[in-house]
């Protein structure tokens, strides 16, 4: 039924996004700028998780990247040390990463403020020291080497181009899902929640379980972000998933534009190529890199995507009929 409803008013956007994304490699002079886009990709599906999360039921999570690193460490200990099949590593994975978001949620999700975020932190820097020091089975600092390629029906995916359009095929899905959720009753719950529990409460939401449902599905998402990660550079460490990618995650939100789908895409890519453009700087690339954050921040206050119509809808206003007559007029009475 909702996908029903939906499936005109989501399809064509993504129909596009997906048209766009496969052109794109065809346009590119270097093959490296292939697996950057790539790597967009897998923060992005992350990162809209997040925001469903974060920008549309208001709770803060400063651990997520937490998640992706149980679903790569779980996917690579399965299949680099025990030889199980994609498969069967991924349902591993996906589901160890589910099972402990929902047991970290049921007793964290009962903070608020600044509880909640420094209940998550707490839970990232945990994971992140286990991945540190349990050496036997993920490689310590040095990382965990030796992870396979993703496979599918029996066919490795060697070249970057094949892994691109299965990175921007799971985006797109995970697309459609996430515009699914938030046009339906489950959006609007978390809508009210974001806005106010004590009132969602009285209309007859049951804020816990919302809560904790998109808690599950946010940390699921990271973990099929993790999974795809994890077989394709076949290398994972602890410093791809402590505390200041976490962070990261959540400015690509809050830059893209909260309570938006397609701003936690914007924001993932932006933030994901900005630095690439900035190597050119070379000392000076950190000091424009915040400096372009701050100016982001302070003249697009609600995110990319939100700039972006905003200055779509004061170009469209100058340039109507009305505009240009009444200007017209003032010029001649002046």
């Amino acid at each position: 039924m909702i996908v029903s409803r939906l499936a005109s008013g989501a399809l064509l956007p993504v129909g596009a996004f997906l048209a766009t994304m496969l052109a794109v490699p065809f346009l590119l002079p270097n093959p490296y700028y292939l697996s950057i886009l790539s790597l967009a990709c897998m923060n992005a599906i992350t990162a809209v998780g997040l925001n469903m999360l974060l920008g549309f039921a208001g709770q803060i999570s400063l651990g997520h990247a937490a998640f992706c690193g149980l679903a790569a460490y779980a996917t690579g200990i399965a299949t680099a040390t025990y030889g199980l099949p994609m498969w069967g590593s991924f349902l591993l994975a996906i589901g160890l990463v589910a099972l402990v978001a929902l047991l970290v949620g049921m007793p964290t999700l009962k903070l608020t403020g600044h509880y909640l975020a420094m209940g998550t932190l707490g839970f990232g820097i945990i994971v992140y020291i286990v991945f540190n020091e349990s050496i036997e089975w993920t490689g310590g600092p040095s990382g965990m080497v030796g992870i396979p390629r993703l496979a599918l029906f029996g066919h490795e995916l060697w070249e970057d181009t094949e892994y691109y359009h299965l990175v921007t095929g799971v985006l797109c899905l995970v697309l459609l899902l996430s515009l699914n959720l938030i046009h339906s009753r489950f959006g609007r719950a978390l809508k009210a929640i974001h806005t106010s529990e004590k009132a969602a409460m009285c209309i007859g939401v049951d804020i816990a379980r919302y809560k904790l449902f998109v808690f599950v599905l946010s940390a699921v998402y990271a973990g099929i972000a993790g999974f795809l990660y994890a077989h394709y550079l076949g290398f994972i460490a602890p410093s791809s998933f402590g505390f200041h990618v976490s962070v990261q995650l959540v400015v690509m939100v809050v830059l893209g534009g909260m309570c938006s789908v397609w701003g936690a895409v914007a924001g993932a890519f932006f933030l994901t190529m900005l630095p690439e453009f900035l190597r050119v700087f070379e000392n000076v690339e950190t000091l424009i890199y915040g400096g372009i954050l701050v100016f982001c921040m302070m003249f697009m206050p609600q995110g990319i995507v939100g700039g972006i119509g905003t200055l779509f809808r004061v170009l469209r206003r100058s340039f109507r009929p009305e505009a240009v007559s009444a200007q017209t007029g003032e010029e001649r009475n002046g």
